[in-house]
Parts: C-alpha cells; structure tokens; sequence
C-alpha cells in the first residue's frame, strides 16, 4: 500500500472538526467580504508554526485545513473569487464556529505573484493543493484548465521561493502525472514507483487533460524549485475519496476517471481517503524540517481489481459500471505498484500511532 492503514475515524466527528476549523472568518460589516479574524501581527512569534493552504475551500483543502490544526498549526487559507460564495454560505447556514485564533483567510489570484507573496509572508511553509474547479460550474476539465494549472504552479512556486519566510513547499499532484506512458515497450504491466513520469504527448493523444494539468503542474514546480532553490515536496494521490466525494468534488472525480476502463484493466485505478491524504501531507511537511522528506511520494490505500470494487465506485460516483470496468472479466489484477516503495508508509508510521493510538 502507498500508506499505512489506519482505523476508520467517526467522519461526522471529523467533519465537525473541519468546519469548526474554518470558522475564523466573518464579514466585514461595511461591505460584506470574509476576513481573517487572526492578525498577521498576532501570531509573528509563532512562525514556525504557521502555514499557508491554497484553494482551502475545496474539498481536500478543507481536510488539509482540518489536519494541520489537529496537530497545532496556525492556519492560513488562500482562496478565490470564486470561493468567496461557497464561505458565506458555509457562514450563513451556521456551520462555521470557533476556533478563531488559529486560521485567517486572505485571498488572492494565481496570476499574480505579488499577491501570492503577500499571501504567503510570514509563512513557514505552503502547501499548493492545486485544487482547480470548472470556473462555469460543469463537471469537466479542459484543455485550457490544465494550462491554466501549470501556470498557476509556477507563479506560486516563484512566490515561494520569493518569500523569505517560506521554508518548505508541498504540491498535491496527481498518480496520473506517473501511470500515462507508452507500454508498448514492456512485455508485461510496467511497475509505477515515485521515479515515472507520464508521457505528455500521450496524455495530449489521449486527451486526458486531467493528467496533463498535474503533469505540468509538477513539472514546472520541480523546474522552479531547482533554479530558485525551493525546498519542495510532491505527493501524487490516486482518485481521492471520502464522504460525498463526487458531489463535493465533481470536476476533479469526473476528470480523474477519463481512461477509467484502461486504469483498471492495467491494474493502475488506486484511490486514497481524504483524510489518510491529508494526513499524509502533514507528515512530509514534518519530516522535510529535518530533512528526511524529500523528491515525489505516491499515496494511495486502495486499488480497484475486481468487478465488485469497479461496482462499488460506480456507484459512489453514479456512473454506469462498465465505464470504469467495461467488458473485464471478473478477476484479480496485479498489483503494478511497486511493493518495495515504503517511503511514505515508514514517514507515518509514528504520526500515525500517535494521531490514532495504534499500538
């Protein structure tokens, strides 16, 4: 597995906790905006332990947000124009409260640097979780998103390196940006380890313009971080699931599963739980402070490998069926995973044991 496995958490309890994270923002009373209810001056002598989450309104965002204030982080949230809506509405129905000296929200574009440095000032780390939503609100992702996407990499990458506060940099990616190659070279189902990288070209062919976005994205994100010196770590999640999953996260589903029936028929359809991503982040952003974290991790807990399991997630997504197994018969595919790559699973071992009480 891509992670160690853990005892399921009571999610309306970890809900709970998520939107009682996100409850420091309130309008201002002259014009109706979210602002941050922590002060940038309020928490300088706790640098080392505030951190800065793009689009933290999203769906991974929000578990992201809710993870690094369980381990007693100060918590930033970037967001966009288009978020503000989804706060005040989270606002106005009552699900925010409390918890008001340890997040603030700023907003800011991806397009622009300086904003993105303002942002980011006073920051010890951030994480990009790269979480892009169809802007007229359908469930697709176009070939201008993912430029877009890379685009929108590479300036936070320079605002990173631009911001002296900035210490470490944690970019959510994708496993797409490593399974889309040319397999007709291999005689047999070619093993994925955190050293493959998928093939542009095929995902152009191909018009997975999902897996193209995260490929750019980490690509450009490397390549600024090696010119500019930016202590940077990647995480390539599978298909991330958790509670409503493809209602709260529709785009990203929809487009994650183009190729669908190809990824299970190679053994390369995995998923990982919202919460165990989140976590997994947490513990890499930890362990680059000590320099033990570093390069790309690939995470995932599930891997779909018989009809049932197609099924299952079908059904979780409201899909028909065979547009993930098509006609497969039903048996076991290998596992093209490589068995030996435990470098996220030991990074989480101990913050695991503690986080859940595991013996």
């Amino acid at each position: 597995m891509g992670i160690a496995r853990t005892h399921d958490e009571d999610y309306e309890t970890t809900e709970f906790k998520t939107l009682v994270a996100l409850a420091a923002m309130e309008r201002r009373k002259d014009n109706g905006e979210f602002k941050g209810l922590t002060s940038h001056s309020s928490i300088v002598d706790l640098q080392d332990k505030l951190v800065c989450v793009t689009s933290g309104a999203s769906f991974f965002g929000f578990a992201l947000v809710n993870r690094l204030l369980l381990h007693g982080y100060f918590v930033r949230v970037l967001v966009a124009n288009q978020d503000v809506e989804k706060l005040r509405e989270m606002e106005i129905s009552g699900e925010m409260m409390g918890c008001k000296s340890k997040i603030s929200v700023v907003m800011a574009k991806s397009n622009e640097i300086q904003g993105l440095m303002e942002a980011f000032d006073g920051c010890c780390g951030v994480f990009h979780t790269s979480s892009f939503a169809d802007p007229a609100g359908l469930s697709g992702y176009s070939k201008s998103m993912a430029e877009m996407e890379g685009k929108a990499s590479e300036n936070v990458m320079k605002a990173c390196a631009r911001t002296p506060s900035v210490k470490h940099c944690v970019l959510t990616s994708s496993l797409l940006a490593c399974i889309w190659r040319d397999n007709t070279q291999y005689e047999f189902p070619p093993l994925v380890n955190h050293n493959c990288w998928s093939n542009e070209s095929l995902c152009v062919d191909k018009k997975l313009w999902y897996a193209l976005g995260k490929l750019k994205a980490e690509k450009v994100a490397w390549k600024i971080a090696e010119e500019m010196s930016l202590n940077l770590t990647t995480i390539c999640p599978g298909l991330i699931t958790g509670h409503e999953f493809s209602y709260r996260n529709p785009t990203a589903t929809i487009a994650y599963l183009k190729g669908a029936q190809e990824m299970y028929a190679n053994g390369l359809l995995a998923t990982v739980d919202v919460r165990r991503l989140a976590e997994a982040h947490v513990s890499v952003f930890e362990a680059m402070k000590t320099t033990t974290a570093f390069g790309r991790y690939i995470c995932f807990d599930r891997i779909i490998q018989c009809e049932d399991e197609a099924e299952k997630l079908a059904d979780e997504i409201g899909i028909p069926r065979n547009k993930i197994s098509g006609n497969s018969s039903d048996y076991v595919f290998p596992n093209c995973f490589e068995l030996s790559n435990k470098k996220l699973a030991n990074l989480m071992s101990r913050t695991l044991r503690s986080c859940y009480g595991e013996s």
